[in-house]
């Protein structure tokens, strides 16, 4: 995207989740299908084949069905509204699903801290150059909460921050017992969002949703932040220490550790989170600024920003996307369309739920 161009928000609106799809699809029907063509290619650039992306995506469909049937009257209303399948819409919304049994990978960090007194968070979203024209901000008016945040082409929900106070920031994870068969992490997103208003009622939800893939979903509102370790295996609470709680791609908690396919993240996961922590160790972050600041890195030191190697393969070429940082007190996201070490010399989206 050239810097001339102004990064797409739409505003999506309706009094039920059919409502809800046909307002986004509507709005993403010139550039949805193009967006659907390229994860198609990257999806057979990491190996996944035309049929199991189906497979994937019809099984994230009955179970949808089962848990939480408006989801996939959204996601129905959606794709005929944008003028492309089903299930299409489906597996970009499981596309954490269908891309479980990829390859290596370059991925996220986040940082929720007390911050003057009130808990703010910042991340940085890593994700394939070659989608960086398909990604959005977004305010999601409908039953339950409204939010704002950030996410892609026909994706309902990545990062955002609802009119009740509760924000969700969102890293990937890889366990050996992932797979299809649970609800996809983008739509347990939207539905954390709409229907939650605290960390407790997420993480309650959160519990009782037929999970079958890994993620980290990092809750803060005003009272307290926790970083939820959602996997096959079970649900697990990274909680704050120090007041910050610190997320990578790896992860934490034992249990699931066990179980981790540590050849995607690792060893740059676990460096990541090691120089954040230090740094963290010398006090907290002042104000916004120092907060951002905790994602930049200096030379010889772990990336915690992603530069593309363009001689690298399609599916091999990672790049920092955007910078968010949420305020759940105010009910705000400030989205920046690039890396931290631009936070000073690019304007900032503001977003109030």
């Amino acid at each position: 995207m050239s810097a001339e161009k102004q990064r797409l928000h739409i505003e999506i609106t309706g009094d039920s989740p059919a409502e809800l799809g046909r307002s986004r699809g509507e709005q993403l029907r010139g550039t949805l299908p193009l967006a659907y063509d390229r994860y198609a290619e990257l999806f057979r650039a990491v190996g996944v084949s035309a049929e199991q992306e189906r497979e994937v995506a019809s099984r994230a469909l009955d179970v949808l069905s089962g848990w939480r049937p408006g989801a996939v009257q959204e996601l129905e209303a959606l794709a005929a509204a944008a003028g492309v399948d089903v299930l299409q819409v489906t597996a970009l919304n499981a596309r954490t699903e269908v891309l479980s049994s990829g390859g290596a990978a370059r991925e996220c960090s986040t940082v929720a801290a007390l911050v003057g007194g009130k808990r703010l968070a910042v991340q940085t979203w890593d994700w394939h150059v070659e989608l960086e024209d398909f990604w959005h901000t977004q305010a999601v008016a409908g039953p339950g909460h409204r939010f704002v945040g950030v996410t892609e082409q026909g994706i309902v929900s990545k990062i955002g921050t609802n009119s009740a106070g509760l924000t969700l920031h969102f890293n990937i994870l890889g366990h050996a017992q992932d797979g299809p068969g649970g609800v996809p992490m983008h739509v347990l997103s939207e539905v954390v969002l709409a229907e939650c208003g605290s960390v407790d009622e997420a993480l309650a939800l959160i519990r009782e949703a037929p999970i079958a893939s890994s993620s980290a979903f990092t809750l803060v509102d005003a009272s307290r932040a926790v970083s939820a370790e959602l996997s096959p295996v079970g649900v697990f609470e990274i909680p704050e220490a120090g007041g910050a709680v610190v997320r990578t791609n790896h992860f934490r908690d034992a249990a699931p550790a066990a179980g981790q396919k540590s050849e995607l993240y690792e060893p740059d996961s676990s460096a990541r989170l090691e120089l954040v922590d230090r740094r963290l160790e010398s006090g907290l972050p002042a104000d916004a600024e120092a907060l951002v600041g905790l994602l930049t890195s200096g030379d010889g030191q772990p990336p915690l920003c992603a530069v593309p190697d363009m001689a690298l393969q399609f599916g091999e070429r990672w790049k920092t996307l955007c910078t968010v940082v949420s305020d759940p007190a105010e009910r705000t996201i400030r989205v920046l369309d690039g890396m931290p070490t631009e936070a000073a010399a690019k304007p900032w989206r503001v977003l109030t739920a």
